[in-house]
């Protein structure tokens, strides 16, 4: 039978009766037999052992640097010693059970570190819950009539989602205070479903009110249809009760006002068909004072005031003998006769200005006096020139040419 070498297995060996040996130390110690097999396949089975070994040892070290639990490398560490004390294994056992060791001097420090970090995360879960509940009780401290429900209402079930999520996958809050923290947000939503329902129970009550006033206004309105176009004024009334009416909720508001306007427009069809029989009536009338225009608006080049004045008093005479024109005509005739009228005016006003006895007076003082201040320049620029004083030549004939240019402004 061949035996291994120590080179070829330095860390056992095969006796000729097929024992496995595992070298320990100084000695050796039996780990078993491989019956029918070469010794070369007895020793590989039980170093596939060792690796299985190792392989164990290996994975709780990976698992104590990805921050495992203390209390399951507590156990592990029990169990890798239990399984190192005589394992049926070939390799370098002795370097196993130093590693071993060497977890399980760690598990006390791992151990404080872990409950350091349960001890933050606790405290952190606190705050958070905490702040959930600060949330709610905010909302439940809003003045009930000045929210948005709609969005109050989503806020609470969004809480209320995150305070689940956090208790299901956050750290466990001792009983006492998480108890006393469940209190509080539950008594904070309470509230707001009391305040949420109060607040819609009013405003269905309004809204009943404003349906039973909208209702009656729908009423009157259609009753004025008989009068046709002589109950518009009544129904521009009701449209004023209409706004101070308030709301009664969109569906119903919609369907009354649908009801309410074609009331109205039954009316105002009325007197549609009132104005379409003058506009075709008044129909001659608009052409007679289009070309009536025409000649009005001659008045324009005019700057005669008199025969300005007197022109236009015979168009006005005639215009107000012509009568009623179109109704969408109104306007753009009134506006071109207006622009004729206010030219006149400024005729008048202008002469006014003119020949204002007091604005004259003033007028014709001030003027004197620059003709007294113009001969009095004009003789200081002769001796100023005589004199050869271009300075004051300068600034006599400045002067002088101001005053000139007052006096023909108050010619003009």
């Amino acid at each position: 039978m061949t035996v291994a070498t120590d080179d070829q297995a330095p860390w056992g060996r095969v006796d000729d009766d097929g024992t496995v040996y595992v070298r320990e130390g100084d000695g050796e110690r039996a780990v078993g037999q491989y019956p029918d097999a070469t010794p070369a396949e007895a020793l590989a089975y039980y170093e596939r052992k060792y690796t299985e070994l190792n392989g164990q040892v290996t994975l709780l070290e990976q698992r104590v640097k990805r921050g495992a639990s203390a209390s399951d490398v507590t156990k592990t560490v029990a169990h890798l010693k239990q399984l190192l004390v005589e394992p049926s294994a070939v390799g370098d056992v002795a370097a196993l059970r130093t590693r071993v060791d060497a977890l399980d001097s760690t598990v006390g420090e791992l151990t404080e570190k872990q409950s350091a970090e349960a001890q933050e995360a606790l405290a952190e879960a606190v705050v958070y819950r905490t702040s959930l509940v600060v949330e709610a009780e905010t909302l439940a401290a809003q003045d009930p009539a000045r929210v948005q429900w709609k969005q109050v209402t989503a806020s609470v079930d969004d809480i209320f989602a995150r305070w689940q999520k956090h208790q299901t996958e956050g750290p466990r809050i001792p009983k006492g205070e998480g108890n006393d923290l469940w209190k509080r947000f539950r008594a904070a939503r309470s509230t707001i479903d009391q305040h949420r329902k109060a607040f819609y129970a009013d405003l269905d009550a309004t809204h009943r009110e404003a349906r039973q006033r909208k209702q009656a206004l729908v009423e009157s309105a259609d009753a004025l249809a008989s009068k046709g176009a002589d109950g518009i004024p009544e129904y521009r009334r009701l449209l004023d009760d209409w706004k101070r009416a308030g709301r009664a909720g969109k569906k119903y508001d919609d369907a009354l006002w649908a009801r309410f306007k074609r009331a109205g427009d039954v009316l105002y069809a009325a007197k549609g068909e009132i104005v379409a029989q003058d506009d075709a009536e008044y129909a001659d009338n608009l052409t007679a004072k289009l070309a009536l225009l025409d000649d009005a608006e001659k008045i324009l080049t005019n700057g005669d005031r008199v025969s300005a004045r007197e022109a236009l008093t015979t168009i006005q005479l005639r215009w107000d003998e012509i009568g009623r024109v179109p109704r969408d005509q109104v306007r753009p005739v009134e506006d071109r006769l207006r622009k004729v009228e206010s030219h006149v005016r400024q005729l008048d006003e202008t002469h006014w200005e003119k020949n204002n006895p007091e604005r004259k007076a003033r007028s014709e003082g001030l003027a004197s006096q620059l003709q007294d201040a113009i001969t009095k320049l004009e003789d200081e620029l002769a001796a100023a020139e005589a004199g050869g004083d271009a300075r004051k030549v300068k600034e006599a004939r400045e002067a002088l040419d101001a005053r000139r240019v007052w006096l023909d402004a108050l010619g003009s």
